[in-house]
């Protein structure tokens, strides 16, 4: 599907995501393979990552859509403990240091019912169809 244009993909109400607080996940393709994404908010922007710690390919969440450590300041891996810049996706911390999350192309807009959060799809890392049952 190379080139081709992707439709951006409504992730969640705008307000569901707090500054700091939980993310929202959502299943993907990366390259040829299953991958998670994750949404979250930091100091009122909206930023998005493949769920891929630099260090190892592993989730970084701990639980279930919490990728942020007890401040609220960084990205955490619950595995080896790499912190990343929530606004970079730069570790700043631990093993992978220098090294940086893949991001994901985000972006808020106003809909009719009301502000809401856009993954914005790319050739290589974009939404697993939904399957038809």
């Amino acid at each position: 599907m190379s080139g081709a244009k992707r439709q951006a993909v409504r992730v969640c109400a705008a307000d569901e995501l707090v500054d700091g607080g939980p993310g929202v996940r959502r299943a993907a393709r990366y390259l040829d393979g299953d991958a998670v994404v994750f949404f979250v908010r930091y100091d009122g922007q909206v930023h998005g990552y493949l769920n891929r710690c630099a260090h190892v390919p592993m989730e970084l969440d701990w639980v279930e859509g919490q990728f942020f450590d007890s401040s609220g300041l960084y990205l955490m891996c619950a595995t080896h403990g790499a912190i990343y810049a929530p606004e970079s996706g730069r570790c700043v911390g631990g093993p992978c240091r220098g090294a940086r999350l893949r991001p994901v192309q985000v972006q808020e807009r106003d809909t009719p019912e009301g502000r809401a959060v856009f993954w914005l799809p790319e050739d290589d890392l974009h939404p697993v169809a939904p399957s038809a049952e």
